[in-house]
């Protein structure tokens, strides 16, 4: 009876397979002719109806397999024209077509990239070689595009909402999305651009067929690029929310470009008749969005095309059954001429015709007969659809017959290899048993090696007790200390790795027993599940038939026999399991037993370090302790020295400038000492020996500094004797000051004896001007003491320019971008103002040497020099503030091109060399004939280095300008109120400012004064000296040091200008307040 059920069953199987297969055959016969249609050497534009067709066959396989079966016999690498249309078709594919189509053209990647390189290559009569070209590099990159971002469709319809989660909220992913963006826009106007470019704008041109073959495709170059402008608007406004405007700069560029080339585009496309009845292109706002300001994408409108219905009339292809209309056409003919002759004479029979009635009823007739039609056709699909169901059904069952017929033979397979299998696994099991047998011996061994490492700890313990015991007198014996703590640690590494290989040996005895029990977990699990097989295959072999009795009652024995075996199997099993769990929970024991013997190892280790940071806190606390008394101490010697500038008993002593400073000097050397003794400490304190040391030696010599200074102030005049004593004092406290943050830990660290050192250094340069001036160098010795300087001076200047051309090649190396710029423009100016310099001081050598071969006469040069000391002496100062002021131009570029220095320095040095320049050449020029050549080379030298400085001052002030950030001042955000408090406070700031202004006016004009006190000579000890003796050389006895000679003095001190107060400004201020 089953058998008679399924004769229908298989008539309805090849039927319906006969229908299908029918189905199959019509629907690839009618994308052939669509794609054949389609895609043709014809220089015409493509038809929709076909397009259209070859996209809905896409839908109904579901992917585009049809039209690459076809499309890969095309000729596209011979035929430019087919090549153009299958571009286009294949453009309308990935937009329009299945969502499967994009992995089926990817497959294909390859030979659409290889069409566009070999016309891109070859230039055809027609001009299509190029376009083809560029067309088959958008497909790419939108093939690519899409198979990136596979969230985004074909048709890049996608709602904002989209957009924003394929960009996600990493800002590098969004960077990048926004750069492929930007990349599948040009792609598409270049192609737009290509075809423009070859066609003439002329209407008649769009309105011919080989005109409108090359513009179709751009129908869909408009659709993309109208979304993708869209999604380029969105990314740039959210770019601009999270980076610098700075950073978007070449974005912003990059679109606007864009920009431009999509409105020319669609304009020129809106002026042409082809897209006129096809598509509503949009128009683009006049400028682009401001992407600088937010609130602009408020103001951004998404641009929408729209493609207007087309109702073109679809040539009936199918073979269909159509109503016989072949008899009308005369009658319509012959009313047509009816009509004409009526239309000249008059309808006969008195303006009644019988035809019309003959027309109306057949126009009903044909109305009637279309219903039916549609009727027909709807019952006719509802058929298809019952019978395609019923189709599918029955292949299913057919199918799960076949595969329960299949299932059947295998599992019979299945049950004669199983019932070989078992005799081996019977094997297995003896070979578990002889592993858990090993696995006991090792864990024997195991327990055996622990007991050793147990010994072994006792008597580590033992030594370390011993240990303990010895180092009660840690502090005296400090080094032997550090050594037993090495050794303690090196035993404590070894021991704690001895436990830790023992953990591991556990860890891995216990693993490789939890593995065997899983595998044999597993192994039953696998025979249940062998079990229920078998029994399924038993249940379903019941049903075969009678054919397959006599084999299940064999088959029945087999399987009691087989559960019989695996009874026992449980058996054995269950016992093994039963021994495991036992061999586990003693492992465990084991296990645990050990983890507390190791807590109490650590814990006791521990215990040891504890003790061991005692004693080091200890040691620490001595150490600094120690340091407290020393500091104590000192501070009581610098007191004591310090109680001597006021006790009246000291008044009568008196000390030389000599011996103040050799006493500052070694003051200073000590001061270095501290510092380093300091640092030392701070980084170990736990020797404190060679700061105690330094405070030691520090604390005498200051104290002797200040005592000596004291004693030389009571021979000193009053302004000297009075800063002499205020600078010790300062010494004093900022000696104390030092030593008090050096008494407490927490200002330990920032404890600098900078102050001090300042304060001494003052000290010593006021000893030095206390020395007696004068009488410095003989007058024998100026001679050679000119030429000393003059080579002095130009080995200085040769080092300055050395040095700048080393600073040149570091800050190329350093630096980059403005920086470097800056630096070098600096550099470049400074190294011009050296070589000019370098230039002056020879041209100054020269006339220097023609002065004195013309004055000298009979006299030899060294007499000559004595003779004119007074312009000598001059000469020698002038020299030595060139030289002095280029090695200070080379220290000022070197500390701002390390962003260590301030701009302004350079500024100041470029004034101080151009002043010293002016004195060498008044210096020289005192005594040079007026007529002389090498005077005008001198003069002329020293107007190049008079440019050459003011070259440094204005690279130097537009290097400033380039660096300075000047922010904007944005005042939209504040209220009347906060701005009028804003104001209040800008004007405090102004007044603030002035003030600090007119303060720092003061003290230069008061520095000025003394420098010029200093170094000047009174008129009238010039005139009674003729030139011929300094006036210190009469009145201060002789001394080693060479002195600064008066005759080159500085101009009168510049006075301030009398600027009128602001008015406006304070009158402001006033009615605001």
């Amino acid at each position: 009876m089953d058998s008679i059920r399924r004769v229908p069953t298989r008539m309805k199987n090849r039927m319906s397979e006969t229908t299908l297969g029918a189905e199959r055959e019509h629907f690839e016969k009618q994308q052939l002719s669509s794609i054949s249609k389609a895609i043709n050497s014809t220089e015409s534009p493509l038809k929709e109806k076909h397009a259209r067709r070859i996209i809905l066959g896409t839908h109904r396989e579901k992917g585009a397999h049809t039209f690459w079966s076809y499309a890969i016999g095309l000729p596209l690498s011979s035929n430019a024209i087919v090549s153009w249309k299958f571009g286009h078709v294949l453009h309308k594919i990935l937009r329009d077509g299945h969502r499967n189509c994009l992995q089926d053209c990817m497959r294909h990647y390859s030979n659409i990239a290889e069409t566009g390189l070999l016309w891109n290559n070859i230039r055809d009569r027609h001009g299509y070689g190029q376009l083809v070209s560029l067309h088959c590099k958008l497909l790419c990159t939108k093939m690519e595009f899409h198979t990136k971002h596979t969230d985004i469709p074909g048709s890049l319809e996608a709602s904002d909402e989209l957009l924003e989660r394929t960009a996600g909220t990493d800002i590098n992913n969004v960077f990048q999305l926004t750069v492929e963006v930007f990349d599948y826009m040009d792609t598409e106007l270049r192609l737009a651009e290509a075809v423009l470019r070859q066609l003439n704008m002329s209407i008649a041109i769009s309105t011919l067929t080989s005109g409108q073959c090359k513009l179709a495709p751009l129908i869909q170059v408009i659709q993309d690029c109208s979304h993708l402008y869209h999604y380029t608007v969105k990314l740039l406004f959210k770019l601009h929310a999270c980076l610098p405007a700075d950073t978007l700069q070449g974005h912003r560029d990059r679109f606007h470009e864009q920009f431009n080339s999509l409105k020319t585009f669609l304009n020129k496309a809106r002026d042409m008749m082809y897209f006129k009845r096809l598509i509503q292109i949009p128009r683009l706002p006049d400028s682009p969005p401001n992407f600088l300001r937010a609130s602009a994408l408020a103001e951004h409108v998404k641009p929408m095309v729209v493609i207007p219905d087309e109702d073109e009339p679809e040539e009936q292809e199918d073979d269909e059954t159509l109503i016989d209309v072949s008899e009308t056409i005369p009658v319509m003919s012959s009313q047509q001429s009816v009509d004409i002759f009526d239309q000249a004479f008059g309808p006969p029979n008195n303006g009644f015709d019988d035809r019309d009635l003959q027309i109306d009823r057949l126009k009903q007739e044909i109305e009637m007969l279309q219903a039916e039609l549609e009727r027909i056709k709807g019952e006719a699909q509802w058929y298809i659809t019952q019978l395609k169901s019923q189709i599918n059904s029955l292949e299913a069952e057919l199918e799960e017959q076949r595969l329960q017929k299949q299932r059947t033979l295998v599992e019979n397979e299945q049950l004669r290899i199983e019932l070989e299998s078992y005799s081996q696994r019977s094997l297995e099991h003896d070979s578990l048993q002889a592993t858990f047998t090993e696995a006991e011996k090792k864990a024997q061994a195991t327990e055996m090696r622990y007991n050793k490492l147990k010994e072994k700890h006792a008597e580590l313990v033992a030594n370390h007790a011993e240990l303990l015991r010895k180092s009660a007198d840690t502090v005296k014996m400090l080094s032997a200390t550090q050594q037993t703590q090495e050794d303690v640690e090196r035993t404590k590494q070894q021991l704690a790795f001895e436990v830790e290989r023992v953990r591991q040996e556990l860890d891995l005895k216990m693993e490789e027993q939890k593995f065997d029990m899983d595998r044999l977990r597993r192994e039953l699990e696998e025979k249940n599940s062998e079990i229920q097989r078998v029994k399924t295959s038993l249940q379903t072999t019941e049903k075969a038939g009678e054919s397959l009795n006599s084999s299940m009652t064999a088959l029945q024995a087999e399987k009691e026999r087989l559960m019989r075996s695996v009874s026992e199997r449980d058996a054995e099993l269950s016992s093994l399991k039963q021994t495991a769990q036992l061999k586990e929970s003693s492992l465990l024991h084991e296990r645990e037993k050990s983890i507390r013997e190791l807590g109490e190892l650590q814990d006791k280790l521990r215990e040891k370090a504890s003790r061991e940071e005692q004693l080091q806190q200890k040691l620490l606390e001595e150490q600094f302790a120690l340091l407290q008394a020393t500091v104590t101490e000192a501070e009581n010697i610098i007191q004591d020295a310090v109680a001597k500038l006021d006790d009246p008993l000291h008044i009568r002593c008196t000390s030389s400038p000599d011996y103040l400073i050799s006493r500052a000097e070694a003051t200073l050397g000590s001061i270095d000492k501290v510092q380093i003794g300091h640092s030392e400490f701070v980084k170990n304190m736990r020797d404190a020996g060679g700061l105690v040391r330094a405070l030691t030696q520090f604390s005498h010599l200051t104290a002797d500094t200040i005592a000596n200074g004291s004693a030389t102030a009571n021979m000193a005049p009053t302004d000297h004797a009075d800063r002499l004593t205020e600078n010790c004092k300062a010494c004093a406290t900022q000696s104390l000051q030092f030593l008090r943050d050096l008494k407490s830990k927490a200002s330990l660290n920032r404890a600098d004896p900078a102050s001090i050192r300042a304060a001494v250094q003052k000290i010593l340069r006021i000893a030095q001007d206390l020395r007696p001036k004068g009488m410095d160098v003989g007058k024998d010795e100026l001679g050679d003491m000119v030429d000393k300087e003059m080579a002095a001076t130009s080995a200085a200047i040769e080092e300055a320019v050395r040095r700048m051309d080393e600073m040149m090649n570091q800050a190329r190396k350093d630096t980059s971008g403005v920086k470097l710029e800056v630096n070098e423009r600096i550099l470049y100016s400074c190294t011009d103002l050296m070589k000019a310099i370098r230039l002056l001081v020879l041209a100054s050598t020269d006339l220097q040497k023609e002065i004195v071969e013309g004055g000298r006469g009979a006299a030899s040069i060294k007499e000559f020099y004595a003779r004119n000391s007074r312009w000598t002496e001059g000469l020698i100062s002038a020299s030595k503030a060139v030289g002095w002021g280029a090695t200070q131009m080379v220290d000022s570029a070197d500390r701002v091109v390390l962003h260590t220095g301030k701009y302004e320095e350079l500024i100041v040095c470029s004034h101080e060399i151009a002043a010293s320049t002016a004195q060498l050449v008044a210096a020289s020029k005192v005594k040079a004939d007026s007529g002389s050549r090498k005077l005008g080379v001198l003069q002329q030298a020293s107007r190049t280095v008079n440019e050459k400085a003011a070259n440094v001052v204005a690279s130097t002030k537009t290097g400033l300008d380039q660096i300075e950030d000047k922010d904007t001042f944005d005042f939209s955000g504040m209220s009347l109120i906060k701005l009028r408090k804003e104001e209040m406070e800008s004007q405090v700031k102004v007044l603030e400012l002035e003030s600090m202004l007119d303060n720092e006016r003061l003290r230069l004009g008061e520095l000025r004064k003394k420098h010029y006190e200093i170094a000047g000579v009174p008129l009238e000890q010039m005139e009674q000296n003729n030139g011929l003796q300094s006036p210190f050389q009469m009145t201060a006895p002789s001394s080693p040091k060479p002195s600064k000679p008066g005759v080159m003095k500085k101009p009168t001190l510049a006075q301030k200008p009398n600027i009128p107060p602001k008015t406006t400004y304070r009158s402001h201020l006033g009615q605001d307040i």
